[in-house]
């Protein structure tokens, strides 16, 4: 029986990627527990074409919620020639008997418990309906398979090493998804971490983690990055900001290579902050830690979420100038969203604030899937715009990159140049996240909306008048 895995992807800027730094883990982390019996491909939509006429025997399919449209195209297309099609995934986790309307059977929950015998029931020619995966030991699992990756991915080697998180952010579904904390045993780690067969020198080089909280278990971190030293790798993660109190966990992030950490900061506003429970987040913190970090060379990227109940326009736009003043490297603005197995999604649902999104792309992290509470949709939408042409702007790319210059290791500092690059390029070429709608939701935006009220702390070319607020349109086709 020959398999491919197909890993969806669909087009969040409408002048495409620009550059694909790093590919998921999940593709070749499946292919890799794959027996060797079993012919194997994997496929990322994002840099390759999928091949409707493939000899497989059988499609798997991996998506997340704001790609669930395009994956149910591609699986209808596959079965229109006659392929069976297995799915899974944070949408089918979460919601299966909508997937399988549209395949032939499902992966629930985390695969590797279930993976081999799905295989098997496939190739006997009894494939079961749903396969529902359990929480299992991180021990003796395979190194991904890093020779089925295109070249397009300028980052090659992802590893985890740990699964889980011990906290529970309000709009996160790894509570859910992956419950408990489980670490992979070191030496394990250390032989995905060693493995050298890539072609370009900084492939080599560098570890990209594909963890949610690296650093949550001191003590296994630590011997970790002991044990790495010697490998004279170039690494980076995401972790929560109490790294930065902990000075031989810092000591030791930097002799064992890190050149990049990603913290969850969200969002400045106190409010903001209780609504999304991140009590561990407190706005005086933030400069403190990342000059912990920078102290030690190391690039600070950062996440932050715009549309929490504390949020209005005018307060998310401001966030462009916070994130300089604070020291981040490399800010990543994404749009509140509420996925279901989330407490943001069961609270919304409660207060009867969820939108009638018609297509999954409201779920893409780049659109407004709910009624917020101080601003319409479209105002949301729009402010979250206006802050991402702010903070890409260049001004704002130079300034980060001459503090960069100035106080990362080369590493870092190349890593720094390269994501602000990626998207002060997209900026300059007005490639900003497409704007998924309903129909007069993109008229409204096309009218003048991106900038919602007269600010002039703006450019001047980010600077437009919000036409009449009753009339740019309603949330409730948005």
């Amino acid at each position: 029986m020959k398999l491919d895995i197909v890993v969806t992807y669909q087009p969040r800027y409408p002048k495409g990627h620009e550059k694909d730094f790093v590919p998921p883990l999940t593709g070749i982390h499946l292919a890799a527990l794959t027996p060797a019996r079993y012919p194997v491909r994997v496929i990322h939509q994002q840099v390759q074409p999928v091949d409707f006429d493939t000899d497989a025997d059988l499609v798997a399919i991996s998506f997340f919620s704001g790609f669930a449209d395009e994956a149910y195209r591609l699986a209808g297309e596959f079965r229109a020639r006659g392929k069976r099609v297995v799915m899974g995934g944070p949408h089918v986790t979460f919601w299966p008997d909508e997937a399988l309307a549209h395949c032939d059977a499902v992966v629930a929950g985390e695969a590797e418990s279930v993976w081999g015998r799905m295989l098997e029931d496939a190739a006997a020619g009894a494939l079961q309906r749903r396969y529902q995966g359990e929480p299992s030991s991180l021990a003796e699992l395979p190194t991904p398979r890093y020779d089925l990756l295109p070249d397009a991915f300028f980052v090659k080697r992802v590893v985890q090493a740990t699964r889980g998180c011990p906290f529970s952010c309000s709009f996160c579904c790894v509570p859910a998804m992956n419950p408990g904390f489980r670490v992979r045993p070191v030496e394990e780690v250390l032989r995905d971490v060693a493995y050298d067969a890539f072609d370009h020198w900084w492939q080599r080089k560098i570890v990209w983690f594909w963890d949610d909280n690296l650093t949550a278990k001191r003590d296994y971190i630590k011997a970790l990055l002991r044990a790495m030293r010697p490998l004279k790798r170039w690494w980076l993660t995401q972790a929560s900001m109490d790294i930065a109190e902990d000075r031989e966990l810092l000591d030791l992030m930097e002799a064992s290579g890190c050149i990049g950490v990603f913290f969850g900061i969200e969002t400045f506003g106190a409010r903001s902050l209780a609504s999304a429970h991140k009590p561990q987040n407190q706005v005086a913190r933030y400069r403190r830690a990342i000059a912990a970090l920078h102290k030690r060379g190391i690039c600070v990227m950062a996440g932050f979420v715009v549309g929490f109940d504390g949020d209005t326009p005018e307060s998310i736009v401001a966030m462009a100038d916070g994130l300089y003043d604070i020291g981040v490297d490399v800010p990543f603005l994404s749009v509140l969203t509420p996925y279901r197995g989330t407490a943001l999604y069961e609270q919304l649902e409660r207060e009867d604030r969820l939108l009638p999104c018609p297509t999954s792309q409201f779920y893409n992290g780049y659109n407004v899937a709910f009624e917020p509470a101080l601003m319409r949709a479209d105002e949301l939408l729009a402010a979250h715009r206006a802050l991402w042409r702010r903070a890409f702007s260049p001004g704002q790319v130079a300034r980060r990159l001459a503090r960069a210059a100035r106080t990362l290791r080369p590493g870092a500092l190349m890593m720094a140049t390269a994501m602000n690059g990626f998207y002060g390029l997209k900026r300059l070429r007005g490639n900003a996240p497409t704007v998924i709608s309903e129909e007069g939701f993109d008229d409204c935006l096309d009218a003048g909306a991106l900038g919602l009220f007269m600010d002039s702390t703006l450019p001047p070319d980010d600077r437009r008048i919000h036409p009449d607020r009753a009339t740019a349109g309603s949330a409730s086709t948005s």
